[in-house]
């Protein structure tokens, strides 16, 4: 009799199923090799959950290089959740501006409120209690439960995704793969260090397991790996084909008073860089809109500048005419808009985008 498929069996082509992971051995790399990063403890030091929070928040989507900076000047401006949660959210927007995906930020602020209403200012230990947060999914819940409290979870993120896909030679294509990744990743935790298995995985997707030319040679699981046995490691994780990006074009309408204000207001507080601070502009739709002149802010003279602003976001790509105006010290800002001095605009919520824009109001005017 045929005996039963094992549906975390390998598929790659091998002689024989590599052994079963050892979390024992990558815990001992782990010990050895780990990296120093601002968000993580000491080794045998217990993590903060509110800067494990922290950090796996600002980490979506986003570098460690780029996030560190941002980290500790979240931390040295609010260095507890309550201290976050009682900030204005325009301060943390103001903070926040640079490093993309703002939603994240306005999620941030509420899930920080929202700990500090609901749980008396202490982080929940359990997933599904942290899931109920805002701004809080699965992944993060299970870092948080992992990381801070030494639950037996499974934060999978793309370190994980291509370790697991690797490992167990999976060959369905992401994003449909994930639900057999994330089972996959629960059959690999020990019983102890669910903490420090969970970043010694981060780790080993980050340094070792690269997406290409990982160095297996080096790899504490290079044994049990189906895709280093099929010969074939940088081909998992396979991905569906991307559509391609769709592009949006728009005009910016600089208005620059004599003194050197300019006209900027404040987007919806949903949506798309939400809540954030912008120079006003036409809507962004596919090939712009027409009748650009109904869209400027104010009556003026409006000169076309010589120059585009491109900007790359996570669905589409932006193309920015500018218009340029300028007008007396006097002139009073219209409804819903307000005028901010150069010197004012550390304090304002501009996202990448916008800061780009502001380069062409003067040479002096952005960073």
């Amino acid at each position: 009799m045929q005996a039963a498929a094992n549906p975390a069996a390998p598929t790659a082509a091998s002689a024989a199923a590599p052994a079963a992971p050892d979390p024992g051995a990558l815990l001992a790399w782990y010990d050895r090799h780990r990296r120093r990063l601002p968000w993580r403890a000491a080794p045998g030091r217990r993590q903060d959950p509110y800067r494990v929070f922290l950090s796996e928040i600002m980490l979506q989507q986003t570098t460690v290089v780029t996030v560190a900076p941002y980290y500790e000047n979240f931390l040295r401006r609010w260095p507890t959740v309550a201290a976050l949660a009682a900030a204005p959210l325009e301060e943390v927007l103001s903070a926040w501006a640079g490093l993309g995906y703002y939603a994240r930020a306005r999620n941030l602020h509420a899930c920080a409120k929202a700990v500090v209403e609901r749980h008396g200012g202490e982080f929940p230990s359990e997933e599904a209690a942290l899931l109920e947060l805002p701004g809080i999914g699965p992944y993060t819940a299970a870092a948080i439960a992992a990381i801070a409290f030494e639950r037996r979870a499974a934060p999978v993120d793309g370190n994980w995704e291509r370790v697991v896909s690797r490992l167990f030679a999976v060959e369905e294509s992401l994003p449909k793969a994930r639900a057999r990744l994330r089972a996959l990743a629960l059959t690999l935790p020990p019983k102890v260090r669910h903490g420090d298995f969970a970043q010694a995985m981060m780790d080993l997707g980050a340094t070792i397991c690269t997406p290409r030319k990982p160095a297996c040679a080096l790899c504490p699981w290079q044994g049990p790996c189906a895709a280093r046995a099929g010969g074939v490691p940088e081909r998992y994780p396979l991905k569906a084909t991307k559509a391609a990006r769709p592009t949006r074009q728009g005009v910016a309408f600089l208005a620059v008073r004599a003194d050197g204000a300019v006209l900027v207001r404040s987007r919806p507080p949903k949506g798309l860089l939400g809540g954030m601070s912008e120079v006003p502009s036409t809507p962004w739709e596919p090939g712009g809109v027409t009748h650009l002149v109904a869209h400027a802010p104010v009556k003026a003279s409006w000169t076309v500048l010589n120059a585009t602003v491109t900007h790359v976001f996570s669905h589409f790509a932006l193309e920015l005419q500018l218009w340029r105006a300028e007008l007396p010290a006097g002139q009073p800002a219209p409804a819903g808009h307000r005028w901010v001095a150069p010197q004012g605009f550390d304090a304002e919520a501009f996202p990448s985008v916008m800061r780009k824009v502001l380069a062409h109001a003067s040479p002096n005017l952005a960073r």
